[in-house]
């Protein structure tokens, strides 16, 4: 079933440098969803396995985080699931251990088929479901706001078009994978991964262990393509064991723009355990007696089980800082033994993705505590998340826990903020306005059941925050505004009278009242902003709850000011910045990393570049669907394609049709209204 996806895999990655290559889904081999909610991005797939390897770099994430920010930490990773098989309860005619892998190490791939041994039934697809009521795919039985479910076995032999699985035996069991994410800000740096695992076939399995293997690699993307094998040998790792924590972060690549962490946590299991297994191991290295790279079944039993060679463990004949130095190493993260499954029945085991920015200053490399401080902060809040109404996390529910009266432990309940508000902008020249509507002044919170409303938050981003080498909207916005319920003695007490309208407004082609608004003026036309509005709740005292704040990025609005759509013929066309100096301050760092700007154009129009002896430069459509984002510069600086024009201006990366660049010199262009056939000219000046 994967023959195609492991070709191309092994082609491009038996030396894990990068190739960039598209993988066009094989049968229903489904890795084309990502996390879009919250700030992680990474890609899920229904065979096991999380990450892309970057094939689909940079359109698609493997495991970014903050999102937009182009710092990505994870190559690939997988389900392990490791165990003996026995005729009956008694373990009679046991055998094994036989170990099925979602992916295994690169050093591996020419030999094993890069370890996909979990396969898919026709048409089993990632399904995705929400709790969010205005999503397209709301379900009341969605646990998160984006619920990625997928299923899977590892009872077949062979993929569907014949292709044996190499050296795979396999334990007879079928896997619901179900990954949770959320946008509220205190849990949008976490995705749950909770695994149901059954035994279908008609033997026993015992001594199961359960684990989760990551190539982790954390790399600024934007400042370091994915190229030859040197990207891959910065990271520096390790393991928290009272968190049940394996980590990575950067010891020695782009360290002046990650400065994060990127963990699995072991959350919890139909049968507790009170420790987690953690080992490590060297890409391709067969010969380390404790970082080998395990090429068998009886060899990745041993490290599920958290030898990491011989009798060693971790801070047991191996020393932490062993792990710090940057190189090329996978870790793996496991819980077991699972003394026995019986036929047809399940065990469930619950992970993590956790991850967090370095706390305070210093080099990344140092990795100190007082860096892991945000680090243990975001860990805890996975635990109280999966915990739910188990707040004490003592395994029972006590008086006062159980919140929905059903009689047992519910999962992953959260304190919730008011709902976002829907917002829309509205662009002019050096101004946008914001409007908003009032739906989050009815949300109940799930555990006071309360409204609790209190008032709305206004962000921005300045001029030229995209040009920096780590992008991180939630760090880059910063508050605009606020206004908030009056006469009950919280916050500012401003009261909403500064931008509640007369009467609400609707636009045309949507449905929605906006009871708000807010102008921002003096913006620059032709820069990148980013704006927000949140609602945030009054807090929950008798919960000993702090007030809690919708995310600013689920509605972000990424605006770029301009001149509006005109076909008035006293209105004169034009280009900025005229003249063009090459590098201008917006420009990336290279040749196709530059953009002018055609402003004052019509709706619809055709825009040609021409030399002034007459020959063609470049031509381009422009129209409500097409500003110039194709250009390089947005895709690099402005990667969610949610940027929203004034519709009057459009951008020209100074690329010819003949795709070289523009030399220096004087040109001309003419604009052709397609609506009246009206043609207007102007001229320009490039000095490189």
């Amino acid at each position: 079933m994967k023959y195609i996806f492991t070709l191309l895999f092994a082609m491009a990655m038996v030396s894990n440098s990068y190739t960039q290559i598209r993988i066009e889904k094989t049968l229903d081999d489904d890795n084309s969803k990502y996390t879009n909610v919250g700030n992680i991005g990474i890609t899920i797939t229904n065979f096991g396995t999380y990450g892309h390897g970057f094939a689909k770099w940079p359109y698609q994430p493997s495991c970014e985080y903050p999102k937009g920010s182009g710092i990505e930490h994870i190559f690939d990773g997988g389900l392990y699931i490791g165990g003996f098989r026995s005729d009956d309860s008694l373990g009679r005619n046991r055998i094994g251990p036989f170990v099925t892998t979602g992916a295994v190490d690169a050093a591996s791939v020419a030999a094993r088929g890069g370890g996909f041994e979990f396969t898919n039934a026709k048409g089993s697809l990632v399904r995705e479901r929400s709790s969010l009521l205005d999503s397209k795919f709301y379900d009341p039985r969605a646990i998160s706001h984006q619920d990625l479910i997928a299923e899977y076995t590892d009872s077949n032999t062979t993929f569907s078009n014949g292709e044996p699985i190499t050296d795979h035996t396999p334990l007879g069991v079928v896997v619901r994978q179900e990954s949770y994410a959320w946008d509220f800000p205190f849990v949008d740096f976490l995705v749950i991964m909770n695994y149901t695992i059954k035994n279908e076939s008609n033997k026993y399995l015992d001594s199961v262990y359960v684990g989760m293997w990551t190539d982790a690699v954390i790399r600024n993307t934007k400042v370091s393509p994915p190229g030859t094998s040197n990207f891959f040998t910065k990271g520096g790792n390790g393991f928290i064991d009272t968190l049940k924590l394996a980590y990575e972060f950067d010891a020695g690549g782009d360290t002046a723009f990650t400065k994060s962490y990127l963990g699995i946590q072991y959350l919890g299991s139909s049968t507790p355990f009170d420790s987690a297994n953690f080992v490590s191991w060297q890409f391709r290295n067969t010969s380390d007696p404790l970082f080998f790279a395990p090429q068998v079944d009886d060899d990745r039993y041993t490290k599920l089980q958290g030898y990491f060679g011989g009798n060693f463990r971790f801070n047991y004949g191996v020393n932490p800082d062993q792990l710090k130095s940057p190189s090329n190493r996978s870790f793996l993260i496991s819980v077991g033994p699972f003394t026995q499954i019986k036929p047809h029945d399940s065990i469930n085991v619950v992970f993590a993705f956790v991850a967090a920015k370095m706390f305070g200053g210093g080099s990344p490399a140092e990795d100190s505590e007082l860096q892991k401080k945000t680090f243990y902060s975001n860990a805890d809040w996975a635990l109280r998340t999966y915990f739910g109404e188990d707040r004490n996390r003592n395994g029972v529910l006590d008086p006062g826990e159980d919140n929905d009266g059903d009689g047992k432990i519910t999962r992953y309940v959260l304190p919730s903020p008011p709902l976002n508000p829907k917002v829309r902008t509205e662009i002019k020249s050096n101004s946008v306005t914001l409007y908003w509507d009032k739906r989050s002044e009815s949300s109940i919170d799930p555990i006071s059941g309360e409204k609790d409303f209190e008032g709305y938050r206004l962000y921005r981003t300045n001029t030229g925050f995209d040009l920096t080498g780590a992008q991180n909207p939630s760090e880059d916005l910063v508050k605009l505004a606020e206004f908030d319920s009056a006469g009950n003695g919280l916050f500012f007490e401003t009261g909403f009278n500064a931008v509640a309208l007369s009467a609400p407004v609707k636009f045309p082609g949507d449905s929605t009242e906006y009871h708000y608004s807010y102008t921002i003026d003096n913006l620059l036309n032709g820069w990148q902003y980013l704006f927000s509005v949140t609602s945030f709740d009054k807090g929950d005292k008798v919960n000993k709850i702090e007030s809690l704040e919708s995310s600013p990025l689920t509605n972000l609005q990424r605006i770029l000011p301009g001149t509006p759509p005109t076909s008035d013929e006293n209105t004169e066309v034009g280009v900025y910045p005229n003249p063009y100096y090459g590098n201008a301050y917006w420009d990336g760092s290279s040749e196709r990393l530059r953009k002018i700007y055609f402003y004052n154009l019509p709706k619809e129009c055709e825009i040609t570049v021409y030399t002034l002896s007459g020959d063609i430069v470049k031509k381009m459509e422009h129209n409500s669907t097409s500003s110039g984002t194709n250009n390089k510069w947005f895709e690099t600086y402005a990667g969610d394609n949610r940027q929203q024009f004034s519709g009057g201006e459009h951008a020209w990366d100074l690329i010819t049709d003949g795709d070289q660049a523009v030399a220096t010199g004087l040109y001309l262009f003419t604009v052709k209204d397609l609506s009246n056939g009206n043609i207007k000219r102007g001229k320009f000046l490039i000095i490189k």
